[in-house]
């Protein structure tokens, strides 16, 4: 059974650092698409950055580069989110995303969040 838990959120201080962790079960990292995504208190949910499985090529959000750094433990079969510099407007909920090729069957699969809270 696929499974994602992120943990690591917290509140931290303008100029301040995190580092959130994707623990993913069930499947294997590096044969899966990872993302992190974040969802504001009224806004949509948006692409923060992603790890392409093939290539391993990084992507990032406009708002975040620079500051925020995905990585992967294959290993550990996780996916960690450096956050640096943090700003207000970085507050949300931070969701690990993966995306798996089942058969023929594209499916996506979404942890339950871990808020980060930006603020003095």
């Amino acid at each position: 059974q696929v499974q994602l838990v992120e943990s690591g959120g917290d509140l931290v201080q303008p100029g301040g650092s995190l580092r959130l962790s994707c623990a993913a079960s069930g499947f294997s990292i590096g044969s899966a698409h990872m993302s992190w995504y974040r969802q504001a208190p009224g806004k949509e949910r948006e692409l923060v950055a992603d790890f392409t499985s093939i290539s391993g090529s990084t992507n990032y959000a406009d708002s975040v580069k620079g500051r925020f750094t995905i990585s992967r433990d294959n290993v550990q079969n996780t996916v960690s989110l450096q956050m640096n510099s943090l700003k207000p407007e970085d507050t949300a909920v931070y969701y690990c995303n993966a995306i798996l090729l089942v058969g023929l069957k594209v499916n996506s699969y979404w942890g339950p969040g871990t808020p980060v809270t930006v603020s003095s």
